[in-house]
């Protein structure tokens, strides 16, 4: 790292599988800007990407550093699910010579801003209002499904849930569901949320749906936004009952996180994918599956859900807002 030094600023980061965002905050409480998107893919190390982002703003070495990873933090040592990056964090502290390194799960990091996330940026998907001091559910499919919340904490503030919920086994409601969670169980050795509610999962589920109707053929090569597209645009079956699956499962997921949580509060959806299907996602299975809870349907139905719609990333402000706050 250069030897440049920028006293009392701050480098956020915000590192998913696919694409790790950073920003630069000049001083705690200051505005949050110089957002810069690196593809993981494009650095061996989280370390490369940090001098990259450092190295185009040319001011130097911060004093302080978050970042909110998409994988869990319980110790020193810290190995992506999904991505090869794995470092430790009082290695990386030194190596790029911060005052202070601070890291946190993303998802740790979005519930803690969910509360102050600006209304515009929200949009409701089925409820009434959420009941205010009860818990909040937080659920997202992107690269992997991040699973959190957050539950008061008697005195007006929150603590987040810090786990991996969205490695929990994945329950079917109908035959065919049950099929294809058969097939990514054979394929996987478990059939968790994460293996049909992300982008990933969203390309195993057509192409179990695929090995089901059709065995003897070669499975197509798809990526997951062909899927959508395929889906939303161009009418194509095999991918909107794949999008459709895809729903019905985050809906049979987000509906039990909110019963286990007393989720009152709200349920929030973040992530990359669902915010991109607009509409489509309103009339999807979700909602429906969501509250198909038989004897607590009418409790579920209260629930509000909101998509998560940031012009910029939350996960940004509150990996600044760890800096300031210790909730371990």
């Amino acid at each position: 790292m250069t030897a440049l030094r920028a006293p009392g600023a701050r480098l956020l980061a915000d590192v998913g599988g696919t694409n790790a965002r950073f920003a630069w905050q000049p001083a705690a409480g200051a505005a949050i800007g110089d957002v810069i998107v690196l593809p993981c893919a494009d650095h061996a190390t989280l370390a490369d990407a940090i001098a990259t982002y450092l190295g185009r703003l040319g001011r130097g070495t911060p004093s302080e550093c978050a970042i909110a990873i998409a994988n869990p933090v319980t110790g020193d040592q810290v190995r992506m699910t999904n991505h090869h990056w794995a470092f430790s964090i009082s290695a990386l502290e030194a190596q790029c010579g911060f005052e202070r390194l601070r890291v946190l799960n993303d998802f740790t990091a979005l519930a803690l801003a969910l509360p102050s996330l600006p209304r515009d940026e929200l949009r409701q998907v089925g409820g009434e209002a959420p009941v205010p001091g009860t818990a909040i559910a937080l659920i997202g499919p992107g690269t992997g499904l991040g699973v959190s919340g957050l539950l008061p904490d008697g005195r007006g503030g929150w603590v987040p849930l810090q786990g991996e919920g969205g490695h929990a086994t994945l329950a079917g409601r109908t035959a065919r569901e049950q099929a294809v969670l058969q097939q990514l169980d054979f394929q996987y050795g478990h059939a968790s949320g994460e293996r049909a509610i992300s982008g990933q999962g969203l390309i195993d589920v057509y192409q179990a749906l695929q090995a089901i109707d059709a065995p003897r053929q070669p499975r197509r090569e798809i990526n997951a936004a062909q899927i959508v597209q395929g889906a939303l645009e161009h009418d194509n079956a095999a991918c909107l009952e794949a999008l459709d699956l895809f729903c019905a499962f985050l809906g049979t997921a987000a509906g039990n996180l909110a019963l286990t949580l007393g989720a009152r509060g709200g349920v929030y959806i973040g992530g990359g994918i669902v915010p991109r299907l607009g509409d489509a996602f309103d009339s999807s299975p979700f909602r429906s599956r969501f509250e198909a809870k038989g004897r607590f349907k009418a409790y579920l139905a209260s629930i509000p859900v909101f998509v998560i719609d940031a012009r910029q990333s939350p996960a940004l402000l509150d990996a600044a807002a760890a800096l300031d706050h210790n909730f371990d």
